[in-house]
């Protein structure tokens, strides 16, 4: 039996809390957060009277202690060898708290895609009303909706945001994000999903990311909203959509050790929380038409841009102070689904880079044998997470989808032929 787990914050600069039992959790995964940045999930277990709050320091510090002895000495504070009940309250305000509000940050343009996800959408949208950050818009692309729902919705919908709405008469994500593109009015436009709710401090992370200019595009940490259905934990043991909670840059001059470096774009981030340089998207037409949700390829939007950063000579950074929090699918019948198109975005992803740059082909086969071991292998860091409880099944229609990727993402081509394709300028 998968056991469901409570989600939420852990503010270490503030007393802790006494947790409560739940009977129908076996415990709690909270993001521990110091000075507003992720020092880490720690996952805490309760008896019967729940967490006091000297046995929750007791828990959460062996998970944790090492990043915030480390945050701290940059810091140039004290640093504890525990953590006191009554938090680690700073004595001034902290360094990494006051670069966020300099006067010079850059104007942000939000993109939210949505597809008859209503009820969803208006969630992301109360998440965005709640950014500690001052200049940003908001637009909405609805992607060839069924119905006027969420049109009727945003019309009727009182709000702080400076909302704009477009849609599309045909589906698929990246024709949705070009077709957003068009409106942006940011330096740097920031891309989330309906599915997801923002953390009051994400654009705030993205905006001091890109304040090094050589940064081309900045990824963020992707933690779970909820975990309450078997389902929801499997996709985390699968390996989620976090990358860890250590900033990272990626790119030519600083490769990774990874021997699949750049293909893995997987471990670079995903698309529900990636911001670009308005510029640079537009000098190269956007994403890959293609290529993403609705259309035959699945997905693979994200990937392709995440690569195309790096092997076009820029610098890809994954800030994970830049959060957001995602609602996985709670039926196992939606992840089976998801699973299979996961592979075909991920085959589709491959079959763009290569058909964009021809060159790139005797690379990709020179790692056929380590990209073969990442797929299969219990110990590659796609599957050592898994338990011994995560349905093979899961497994198996991922490389099924994979192998028809390459497919799919032709046919995807013939269909969008008469749209502006990929690195073409419209």
């Amino acid at each position: 039996m998968v056991e469901p787990l409570l989600v939420g914050d852990l503010d270490l600069d503030a007393p802790l809390p006494h947790l409560p039992s739940s009977p129908r959790h076996a415990g709690t995964r909270l993001l521990a957060r110091l000075h507003t940045r992720p020092m880490g999930e720690v996952d805490l277990r309760w008896g019967a009277a729940g967490l006091a709050p000297d046995e929750l320091a007791a828990q959460a510090w062996p998970q944790v202690g090492d990043r915030v002895r480390e945050h701290l000495r940059s810091e140039g504070v004290p640093v504890p060898d525990r953590l006191p009940v009554q938090g680690l309250t700073p004595e001034l305000p902290p360094g990494c708290l006051e670069v966020r509000f300099r006067p010079e940050q850059p104007s942000i343009t939000v993109v939210v895609a949505t597809r008859d996800r209503t009820a969803s959408l208006e969630r992301t949208l109360s998440s965005l009303e709640r950014l500690r950050y001052q200049r940003f818009d908001v637009v909405v692309v609805d992607s060839a909706p069924s119905t006027a729902e969420t049109r009727l919705a945003l019309e009727a919908r009182t709000t702080p945001l400076a909302l704009r709405y477009v849609h599309t008469s045909r589906p698929g994500l990246a024709l949705a994000h070009n077709t957003a593109l068009d409106l942006v009015t940011g330096e740097v436009v920031a891309f989330t999903d309906d599915d997801v709710e923002v953390d009051p401090w994400w654009l705030s992370a993205v905006a001091e990311t890109f304040a090094d200019e050589g940064v081309t595009c900045v990824t963020g940490l992707i933690l779970a909203a909820e975990l309450e259905t078997a389902a929801q934990v499997w996709v985390e043991q699968a390996g989620g959509f976090a990358r860890g909670f250590e900033e990272r840059r990626f790119s030519l001059t600083r490769p990774s050790p990874d021997p699949l470096f750049p293909f893995t774009a997987g471990r670079f981030g995903s698309g529900a929380n990636m911001s670009f340089r308005t510029s640079w998207l537009r000098d190269r037409a956007g994403f890959d038409r293609a290529t993403g949700a609705g259309t035959p390829a699945r997905g693979g939007d994200d990937l392709a841009a995440f690569c195309r950063v790096v092997l076009d000579g820029g610098v890809l950074a994954y800030q994970p102070a830049a959060i957001v929090r995602h609602w996985h699918r709670r039926d196992y019948a939606g992840l089976r689904r998801q699973s299979f198109g996961y592979g075909i975005g991920l085959g589709a992803y491959l079959t763009s880079t290569a058909w964009r740059q021809p060159s790139l082909v005797a690379q990709m086969a020179r790692r056929a044998v380590p990209a073969t071991a990442h797929l299969l292998a219990h110990d590659s860091p796609k599957n050592q997470g898994k338990r011994s409880d995560f349905p093979t099944e899961l497994t198996w229609r991922e490389r099924a989808g994979l192998a028809l990727g390459p497919p799919a993402y032709l046919l995807s081509r013939w269909r969008y032929r008469s749209t502006t394709p990929w690195g073409t300028p419209p």
